[in-house]
């Protein structure tokens, strides 16, 4: 797999006419609110490059100015064309804002658009280490054996004994799976610092969705368990 280019399109302004780049909201001609007719990205709508790693505090304050800027109260008495922009610009600022704030909704986000989301369960499942997938098929036996003896009246410190043993090294396995991912995402940004592309790019890109794959199945393992202790 290869990494899409990345377009860099015009939105047009309906009241004028006139043409504006994705990352500008109001029309350079008229100076009307402009509406999402071809957005770019969330990360372009920000005004931030496509990195990973975003101060909390420089994400914050991108949010609350450009909410000032679009929210509908501000354009009660404008056009309805204006008044549609206000809303359109206001849903995406708040979507895009809940997803960059999240490093993991940031990181599947930004595999989407460079064109390296999972297609669908089957590549997810296909992708998948043979080695999480044991661990997959020990667990599910561990927890049929341990809802036998919850059902036979075991005592229930003595199963949730063994659900305690069982999540310790998914525990383990989900940390040191972070670290890689923090690890990876800082180098990600380095490359998007440098603006340097290619082979190494898709690297990253590759191993990044490898993990967020990885990820998925890892705190299926930990809910199930988290499901049982809760009997």
């Amino acid at each position: 797999m290869t990494a899409q280019p990345s377009a860099s399109p015009l939105q047009v302004c309906r009241n004028c006419g006139g043409g504006a780049p994705v990352d500008v909201h109001f029309c350079p001609q008229c100076s009307q609110l402009l509406t999402l007719g071809r957005r770019g990205d969330y990360f372009t709508f920000l005004g931030l490059p496509r990195r990973l790693t975003i101060a909390p505090a420089d994400l914050d304050r991108r949010f609350r100015a450009l909410s000032r800027q679009f929210h509908p109260d501000y354009f009660y008495n404008a056009s309805s064309v204006e008044r549609r922009a206000s809303l359109e610009r206001s849903s995406y600022l708040n979507d895009a804002y809940r997803t960059l704030r999240q490093p993991a909704a940031c990181v599947e986000y930004l595999l989407g658009l460079e064109g390296f989301a999972a297609n669908g369960p089957e590549e997810a499942a296909r992708l998948v280490p043979p080695a999480l997938l044991e661990e997959v098929f020990a667990l599910n036996e561990e927890l049929n054996e341990i809802r036998e003896l919850r059902a036979g009246g075991a005592p229930a410190d003595a199963w949730k004994a063994r659900l305690d043993e069982a999540r310790q090294p998914i525990e383990a396995k989900q940390a040191a799976h972070e670290a890689q991912l923090e690890a990876l995402s800082g180098r990600w940004d380095a490359l998007a610092d440098s603006g340097a592309g290619g082979s190494e790019r898709i690297e990253i890109l590759n191993a990044l969705r490898e993990r967020v794959l990885e990820r998925n199945y890892i705190n299926n393992l930990l809910a199930a368990i988290a499901r049982e202790l809760s009997q």
